[in-house]
């Protein structure tokens, strides 16, 4: 009896062996294209009477030009009233159609998702078409809107990891960086703002023919043209590229570690984030790098979050990321730590930076971290959003719609050579960025007792 007993808790207790993980085969993708340039991409899936509209116009933060957060504010104005509607009217006929609309940007673009059941799809693309088209950027909501945003920018200051975000970017990046600055503004170019400096943006950034529309769910290809056609198909090519738009980014320039330490008196936690700058998105160690850095601090189980947090207790959650851009993001180590222990913590972030450079990574390790990459990309075509997203990154890094067929192969294909080598090309842990928020008057000593590099006190 005890035998058998061993032998079921063993059987029981024993992870099972997983088989390779299978291939994606992206669903298939067709195109069409505008007379006035607008690129039409649709990608139909019948299994669910939804249909999901997503319009994206290059440029976003990047058009920001002197006025930085004016490409997110714009986009956020588009649904504060458009063609006969004012911004009440707008939502409540998306909740009577039962669908979703939202306008908003980022880096690369600006973007107007809608999700509809099929049957109510031609009126709330009437509406779309309205937001998108024919915004009113009237006077009294601009200056709601910039109200609203400056109170926000406020109330920011009072939020430990917001501010050690804006330090973070403005000293990773120079200041004539399209990053160096935050991508939703700051106080000085909020107020800046009104509606014909809103109205100018739009109508030199939104231009069809640097447009696209993507178009995925419950529908066949010459359904969308001729919907998307009938809405969109007039808009007219007028207007000039936004100024700033093309322009070549400087190069930040590396530097010794250095700490830089934001006052937060009688704070709970410190704030600590490190990094450099990272690594372009049309890499070809792009694989290597998602194994390296998952294996890092890019999941649960990942090296820095098992130390910091399960060996150690110092915070809550530490991880690791690459922000991939057109133009390299930054390369950021970050947690939330308890205040006692901020150099410790310091400490162990450099030691794991250090040994993924300079240590073999075990192969059960190197294992299960590529098996965790390729087992969740099935769990992001689930849903029309989520197969629009996909197809809209895919659009704005420039590749090919046949990427993810081919993405699970590479991924297994990393070694454990592979990862080190790029830790040692990617990872600078003599080259850091490090911002920590907290209580400067208990942190400090701890911190320049290691020596790390030079520190300075930067205001809130």
């Amino acid at each position: 009896m005890i035998a058998r007993a061993m032998v079921l808790l063993a059987q029981v207790t024993t992870p099972p062996t997983l088989a390779p993980p299978p291939g994606l085969k992206m669903p298939a993708v067709q195109e069409a294209r505008l007379s006035n340039g607008l690129r039409l991409v649709v990608v139909p899936m019948h299994e669910v009477p939804l249909v999901q509209v997503v319009l994206s116009v290059a440029g976003g933060g990047r058009d920001d030009g002197p006025l930085a957060g004016l490409a997110t504010f714009t986009a956020g104005m588009l649904d504060k009233g458009a063609g006969s509607r004012d911004a009440n009217t707008i939502a409540e006929d998306v909740a009577y159609l039962g669908a979703t609309l939202f306008a908003g940007a980022d880096w690369n673009g600006i973007n107007v998702a809608l999700r509809v059941p099929k049957r109510s799809m031609g009126p709330a693309l009437d509406l779309m078409a309205d937001v998108a088209l024919r915004p009113a950027f009237t006077a009294a909501e601009v200056k709601r809107q910039r109200d609203l945003r400056l109170a926000n920018l406020v109330q920011q200051r009072d939020n430990p990891g917001a501010v050690a975000g804006l330090h973070y970017s403005a000293l990773v990046f120079p200041a004539n960086h399209p990053y160096h600055r935050p991508l939703g503004g700051d106080s000085a170019s909020t107020a800046a703002l009104d509606s014909s400096t809103v109205r100018r943006f739009y109508q030199r950034s939104f231009r069809p023919d640097r447009a696209t529309v993507v178009v995925t769910g419950d529908i066949t290809l010459p359904e969308a043209r001729e919907e998307i056609g009938r809405r969109f198909g007039a808009w007219p090519v007028s207007g000039s590229v936004a100024a700033n738009g093309s322009s070549p980014a400087v190069q930040p320039s590396s530097r010794p570690t250095t700490i830089f330490l934001v006052d937060k008196p009688a704070a709970a936690q410190s704030v600590v984030r490190m990094g450099h700058r990272g690594v372009q998105r049309s890499s070809v160690d792009y694989y290597a790098v998602q194994v390296m850095n998952t294996l890092l601090g890019g999941s649960f189980s990942s090296r820095l979050n098992s130390n910091l947090r399960e060996t150690k207790g110092y915070t809550y959650g530490a991880r690791s990321s690459f922000d991939f851009q057109p133009l390299p993001g930054p390369f950021t180590a970050l947690a939330d730590v308890r205040t006692d222990v901020t150099d410790s913590s310091l400490v162990e972030f450099l030691k794991e930076l250090r040994r993924i450079r300079d240590s073999a990574v075990d192969p059960v390790e190197l294992e299960r971290t590529k098996q965790y990459l390729a087992l969740r990309v099935p769990g992001s075509f689930e849903t029309t959003g989520q197969v629009a997203g996909q197809v809209g990154t895919l659009l704005t890094f420039g590749l090919p719609f046949t990427w993810f067929d081919d993405y699970v192969r590479r991924i297994m294909a990393v070694t454990a050579e592979d990862v080190r080598r790029v830790a040692r090309q990617y990872v600078h842990p003599d080259s850091l960025t490090i911002v920590v928020v907290g209580d400067v008057q208990k942190i400090r000593p701890g911190i320049e007792h290691l020596g790390l590099g030079p520190i300075e006190v930067r205001k809130p």
